[in-house]
């Protein structure tokens, strides 16, 4: 439906959470917001903190199935109780932006975190960061 926001945001640990602070405080101004949030990395571990980020969290192999396999961000979407088409899924891999798309997920490609970041904030509807 036009002029809804997505309800659940799937993002990549490393290339994208990895590219400053500004990703994580999108992540958690999302969640504050009601958005539904999950980390879905090849990492087999991520730092301490992250696992209060996230409502779901997807290392490695733990799925049965990886990136960039379709499949793999319809289980995580799934795992947030949303379809995978109420989610937008934020990597910075082509072949893994292809999978998410061809999953039926709204797709940013991370190139940088200003671009990332406006992105965000205009499909999940967040409120301007202050400051």
């Amino acid at each position: 439906m036009p002029g809804v926001p997505l309800r659940g945001l799937i993002v990549d640990y490393g290339g994208v959470l990895t590219d400053g602070p500004d990703l994580l405080d999108a992540v958690r101004r999302a969640r504050a917001r009601g958005v539904s949030t999950a980390l879905l990395t090849d990492a087999h571990t991520v730092p301490d903190g992250y696992a209060g980020l996230f409502d779901v969290m997807a290392l490695g192999s733990a799925l049965g199935v990886r990136k960039p396999d379709p499949e793999v961000f319809r289980r995580v979407a799934a795992r947030l109780g949303l379809g995978v088409e109420d989610c937008v899924v934020v990597d910075d891999a082509a072949a893994n932006v292809r999978g998410a798309r061809d999953a039926g997920a709204v797709v940013i490609r991370h190139r940088d975190p200003a671009t990332t970041v406006a992105e965000m904030d205009i499909l999940l509807d967040l409120p301007p960061t202050t400051g």
